[in-house]
């Protein structure tokens, strides 16, 4: 049995994490942490106001932290004093904070961070880098709610990232000395332009626009539902003790 802590316990994911690792038979939810709804009961689960006692009286296997950008540094740092391995979907998270974690991570634990745990949001990414290869000119569009904390999003970055790993050039486009209005031709992530969205009604999508002669290709995905989510992070859950110091990817996990 995987004991499970969940921090963010109270807020949309977090209320899909509880749910989906209680429906697992191998899983046990044995305590939820969100400060602000400390007492509050989801389920039929008291939430935890503070993250180290209820890992000192719960003894869990692994946290899941969906929080905010401004608290998930801390509440990995206490989770991985304590032995305990981390799944994490909270992005925003500077790469210097991740590998200052990644140092911190003690022997026998494993920090895991996954941009996008939809599996179609895996392979828009994994066919994005492949279409790259080929189709150098590309830029990426993500759409997220309008109470997202961070932008570019987690999955954009991540799409950039491998783009850039993947393509042999970076084409000339057209860059900021074209803008009539500052800001309209987006963020550059690793010579590759990014666009954010966000507005209310939407969940989580993303549109990888590829441009060549005479022809583009657009590669996109919609989570229409957070559940979409959810297959991912019991697979990360269920994985993630085996493995050692830091795992960035769902793809990882899923014998890439």
């Amino acid at each position: 049995m995987i004991r499970v802590i969940v921090t963010g316990a109270a807020g949309k994911m977090g209320r899909e994490v509880l749910s989906a690792i209680g429906a697992e038979p191998d899983m046990q939810v044995v305590a939820a942490v969100d400060p602000l709804h400390a007492g509050e009961t989801v389920g039929d689960i008291v939430l935890a106001a503070d993250l180290a006692t209820a890992i000192d009286t719960a003894s869990p296997d692994v946290l899941v932290d969906f929080t905010h950008p401004s608290v998930v540094e801390q509440n990995v740092r206490v989770a991985l004093t304590a032995g305990v391995h981390c799944v994490v979907g909270t992005t925003g998270l500077s790469p210097d904070v991740v590998d200052s974690l990644a140092e911190s991570c003690p022997k026998g634990t494993c920090l895991f961070l996954a941009p996008n745990f939809a599996i179609g949001a895996v392979l828009m990414m994994r066919f994005a880098a492949d279409a790259a290869r080929f189709m150098p000119y590309v830029e990426v569009i993500e759409l997220h709610h309008d109470r997202k904390a961070d932008a570019p999003s987690g999955t954009a970055l991540r799409t950039a990232a491998l783009i850039a790993a993947a393509r042999t050039s970076v084409p000339a486009a057209p860059g900021r000395e074209t803008e009539i209005a500052e800001g309209a031709r987006g963020a550059l992530v690793d010579d590759v332009t990014i666009h954010s969205v966000r507005l209310p009604g939407l969940v989580a999508h993303q549109e990888v626009l590829f441009g060549g002669q005479g022809q583009t290709l657009s590669i996109r995905h919609d989570s229409i539902d957070r559940t979409s989510f959810m297959p991912g992070v019991v697979l990360a859950v269920r994985e993630v003790g085996k493995h050692r110091g830091l795992v960035i990817g769902l793809e990882r996990l899923m014998g890439e």
